[in-house]
């Protein structure tokens, strides 16, 4: 076995497709990032593959960037997948206990998983996800891991994610095009999540908006466990759409006066994430940005109060809709954590918590080591988030090899027949 272990995560989005390459060791736990790299994307639109061949071309030539970055050449990966085609649903899994004399096992818990999976889905969707929110024994609610507990009839409840097999069909075909084997799809909100959120926050209840550049991804955690997900086909790039069509201008001119005023705002708010209070000048100086317009000046509240904050108006309103479909409103006492691209655009936090009511932070990724100076940004949490999803799935791979290596040991000398000796040799035949 090897002392270190490379995970790769690709977030695949509409403005954007980022490479993350990170090592894992026994010695060092939390992943050192070793790679990274950020391309703009083509050939998808509001999360979607509208172009595979350009897919393929800006996706080799981020994993490419990052692979030199990193010295190694990657063999799989983890990638998101967001948009309007997610769906999710709550689903409820009974068994009997196989071994109710002796204790729950492994195999007990991914059975009754399985049965919760048992859903009618149809032939245009497929699972990406199901996530365990708590497990129920003889009556008991509330448990979170049931390893260990004796027990006759076990249950569970579930937050199943689905995603349009169409979509995924075209990531897999894009990724084997450059021969790398696809790990897992991960829901791009998820991913988000694992990097921004506190476990305090998840325990709260609280609601992770990221806000992509073609769609804004909606996770809500209650009791610690993800409860409801969803995407909204509306972004950041729909603001930029908003400022060419406002100001006349071309979309890359959109974006430069966008990025350039955000750049003014941080500059005046050093150190704070607070990105609405604005300027006391109203005129805003652009010359040095050279558009080909040859628009020299812009009004900050026309382009702050009268586009932008309109759009945000709008996409929140969509946000609000998604945590009210949920029925878990009066459950997320801790808010918004609002990441992705667009959580950078100016008045964001502000618009949030006077739309839904709710408090609301900027989520920035955290939990790695390395070269993170390029990745603790809120564009990044869901290609962070990949990591620590794959990391995650390591740990929880090996917990489960040593359960099951101590369960036969458990097993052998309750029953103490020939039968486990056989069976304890068999486990290591291959």
């Amino acid at each position: 076995m090897s002392t270190h272990e490379i995970i790769t995560g690709i977030d695949i989005g509409t403005s954007k497709i980022a490479t993350l390459i990170a090592k894992v060791s026994f010695e060092e736990r939390v992943p050192r990032i070793m790679g990274f790299t950020s391309v703009p994307s083509r050939g998808v639109k509001k999360g979607q593959i509208i172009d595979i061949n350009k897919v393929t071309e800006a996706v080799e030539e981020s994993v490419e960037k990052a692979e030199r970055m990193a010295g190694c050449k990657i063999q799989g990966a983890y990638v998101s997948v967001g948009g309007p085609h997610i769906t999710s649903l709550n689903s409820h899994g009974v068994v009997a206990v196989a071994q109710p004399d002796v204790e729950i096992s492994p195999d007990d818990i991914a059975r009754v998983v399985e049965a919760a999976k048992a859903i009618s889905l149809s032939s245009t969707r497929e699972i990406i996800e199901v996530i365990a929110r708590e497990y129920i024994v003889d009556g008991q609610e509330g448990i979170k891991n049931p390893t260990g507990m004796t027990g006759v009839r076990l249950e569970v409840d579930t937050h199943i994610i689905t995603a349009g097999v169409t979509n995924l069909r075209n990531i897999e075909r894009s990724l084997s095009d450059l021969g790398i084997e696809r790990s897992s799809y991960v829901f791009s909100g998820l991913a988000s999540s694992l990097s921004t959120l506190s476990d305090t926050e998840k325990e709260l209840g609280v609601v992770t908006v990221d806000i992509g550049g073609g769609k804004t991804d909606v996770c809500m955690y209650v009791d610690g466990a993800l409860s409801y997900s969803s995407s909204i086909p509306m972004g950041a790039r729909h603001i930029t759409n908003d400022i060419a069509v406002g100001l006349r201008v071309s979309l890359d001119s959109a974006e430069k006066i966008k990025l350039f005023l955000l750049e003014k705002i941080h500059k005046k708010h050093e150190g704070h994430h607070s990105l609405l209070k604005p300027l006391r000048k109203d005129d805003i100086d652009i010359a040095e940005l050279r558009l080909v317009e040859g628009l020299s000046t812009v009004s900050f509240k026309t382009v702050s109060d009268g586009i932008i904050k309109p759009r945000l108006d709008e996409i929140f309103e969509k946000v609000f809709e998604e945590i009210e479909k949920s029925g878990f409103f009066t459950m997320v006492p801790s808010g918004l954590v609002i990441t992705g691209g667009g959580a950078q655009t100016i008045g964001v936090v502000e618009v949030a918590k006077k739309v839904i009511g709710l408090s609301a932070r900027i989520g920035v990724p955290q939990g790695v080591t390395g070269l993170v100076d390029e990745v603790m940004y809120p564009p990044f949490a869901a290609v962070v988030g990949l990591i620590l999803y794959g990391n995650e799935k390591r740990g929880s791979e090996e917990k489960m090899h040593f359960k099951d290596f101590g369960s036969i040991f458990r097993n052998f000398s309750v029953k103490g027949s020939f039968k486990k000796v056989t069976d304890l040799f068999k486990s290591f035949l291959p």
